[in-house]
């Protein structure tokens, strides 16, 4: 007998570890404490898990203390082939972690299947790079020394995810620090946290030591984090999530000179110029907009689009918008799922009403939908004034403002025009405008004719306030490994 969905979400569901994972072991977190983790197409709990407190995390921060010397000596092979073994396992039950994901996240289950394979190529991606935290040895320019440079593990991190990626950004993080030598303590977001505690069993399954990863869910970050940034022993943290947090862990970081990697929140212009083939503009506005239902740090926020083409681009990319079906993301007719919750909803209505007041025309959706859940219509609206308050802010939703340029250098200087400088989208048939144009942006990713761009080959973070550090590549082992210089006296020298 085939099981029902439902029955299908209740086997998965039990089978979540649903503790604080330290020294190894899955445990109550201490005073008993729980939290609901809830479906955010419908509001119901799907599970209660524990609630890290101060004590829970300075007891995770012991464990990966004490296991920082002997995971540092462990050979890199080693640690690749765990790696390796964890991919193997995620992609075997892909299935399992993309409805996982879209329980808690919402995501419709093809593009949390497409979340798996993105996810798990850190895994593969990293696996490889253990191996090759190369140090270098040469002489001194005047001879008289040997120089000798030695990459080291940086040591016991904190890891800070955020809830739109569950899988991904806990990958993203955990699988360079797993190849570098590090261990780690890992507080997930506490709105989706059931991908990270079902991906730690899965690491424990491939063979990582105990004490090496320990997990704390946790409603009370601030409380559970802040002591632990104080503490000697943590050597280096790693968050991903908004501009204003990110400031306040970098003023915290700064009292013990923590190693740090800040992915912060987004502003992406998505760039169209004249001689763009707008059909194909089209499908890339769609990709980098409604990829996660438009909460993605990287996802298009204003859309400037060149006068001659802007009817026609604004007219059919409303039409592919008014085409996407809402709904609960294990459907099989749904292609945007709903927001992850009530405040976030609420946040982008704000902003849209805020716009079409200022003189902004909806050309579809500008509502929330109705129903339960936290849905949000897929919008686009055109005729944005520039410096309307839609423009200056991440929207994190379903919510595409259009405003028109007439050359390049205005393009360039409204592209430019906020504080943050994580990704950019440009679409053009001349790669020479292209190159120039990206040479002019401020961001750290740049899609040139293309709306999708991450890739766990390639260095991922921004610039301005989006951040500091890059995530994936060969540039994110070296985020989690310090260089050691030794200096050898030159071995010659008893032959002269």
């Amino acid at each position: 007998m085939v099981a029902t969905i439902a029955e299908r979400e209740k086997e998965l569901l039990d089978r979540v570890p649903t503790g604080l994972l330290i020294g190894g072991e899955w445990r109550e977190a201490t005073g008993g404490a729980t939290f609901d983790v809830e479906d955010p197409a419908t509001g119901r709990t799907l599970l209660s898990i524990a609630d890290a407190g101060p004590e829970d995390g300075k007891a995770a921060l012991d464990a990966a203390a004490a296991a920082q010397e002997g995971w540092a000596r462990t050979a890199p092979r080693e640690r690749g082939e765990i790696l390796r073994r964890a991919f193997d396992a995620v992609t075997a039950r892909a299935d399992e972690f993309a409805l996982l994901m879209t329980l808690e996240m919402g995501k419709p289950l093809a593009e949390a299947k497409g979340e798996v394979t993105y996810g798990a190529e850190f895994l593969r991606w990293f696996s490889e790079e253990a191996v090759r935290a190369f140090g270098r040895y040469s002489s001194s320019p005047e001879g008289k020394l040997r120089v000798l440079t030695v990459k080291k593990p940086v040591g016991p991190c904190l890891l800070i995810t955020p809830w739109n990626f569950p899988l991904a950004m806990a990958t993203r993080k955990i699988a360079p620090a797993i190849a570098a030598g590090c261990t780690m303590v890992l507080k997930p977001a506490a709105l989706t946290p059931l991908t990270s505690q079902l991906f730690a069993q899965v690491l424990i399954e491939a063979g990582l030591p105990a004490g090496v990863l320990n997990v704390v869910p946790t409603t009370s970050a601030g409380k559970v984090t802040g002591p632990l940034i104080k503490d000697a022993r943590l050597r280096k943290i790693s968050f991903t999530g908004s501009t204003p947090v990110g400031r306040r862990l970098l003023a915290d970081a700064s009292e013990t000179v923590l190693r740090t990697s800040m992915e912060l929140g987004g502003n992406a212009p998505f760039l169209v110029f004249e001689d763009a083939d707008v059909d194909a503009a089209v499908e890339g506005a769609m990709a980098a907009k409604m990829r996660n239902m438009g909460e993605a740090c990287t996802a298009a926020n204003r859309f400037l689009v060149h006068r001659d083409v802007a009817e026609r681009f604004s007219t059919a990319f409303a039409e592919k918008m008014k085409a996407l079906t809402l709904g609960r993301g294990t459907e099989e007719s749904t292609t945007t799922g709903p927001l992850i919750d009530a405040k976030s909803r609420d946040k982008v209505h704000e902003l849209v009403t805020a716009a079409v007041e200022s003189g902004a025309t909806p050309l579809v959706g500008g509502a929330p939908a109705e129903g339960e859940g936290y849905f949000y219509q897929p919008t686009v609206l055109a005729d944005v004034p520039a410096g309307n308050r839609i423009l200056q802010e991440e929207i994190f939703g379903p919510v595409a403002p259009i405003t028109v340029f007439d050359d390049e250098d205005e393009a360039v200087r409204l592209a430019n025009a906020t504080e943050y400088g994580l990704a950019a989208y440009v679409f053009t048939k001349d790669l020479n405008r292209g190159l120039r144009i990206g040479e002019r942006l401020e961001v750290g990713l740049l899609g040139l004719n293309a709306g999708v761009i991450s890739n766990a080959s390639a260095p991922f973070g921004g610039v301005k306030q989006s951040g500091m550090g890059r995530e994936g590549g060969t540039e994110g082992l070296s985020e989690y490994l310090s260089t050691q210089y030794v200096g050898i006296a030159d071995p010659w020298a008893d032959q002269a």
